[in-house]
């Protein structure tokens, strides 16, 4: 089991073995999850390429969106 101490501001220092056990780097992204037993879950999370995702849009922005497409996923 690691500990850390909470600072005034509400930080943190993850402890070296924790990072290292997720691969955690100067830089990365974590995210805090709770689970039903009110434990913490600390995950490291990938950062969202937003020119890939806005050209994603742009390529398929008419491609599902015709009254025959809606006519035809209307029961789902």
């Amino acid at each position: 089991m690691y500990s850390s101490k909470i600072t005034q501001r509400g930080q943190t220092t993850i402890p070296a073995a924790i990072r290292s056990k997720l691969g955690l780097d100067t830089g990365d992204l974590v995210e805090f999850d709770i689970n039903d037993a009110g434990e913490v879950v600390l995950h490291k999370i990938e950062p969202i390429d937003l020119l890939f995702l806005q050209s994603l849009n742009f390529s398929l922005s008419d491609e599902w969106n015709s009254d025959e497409d809606s006519g035809a996923y209307d029961d789902l």
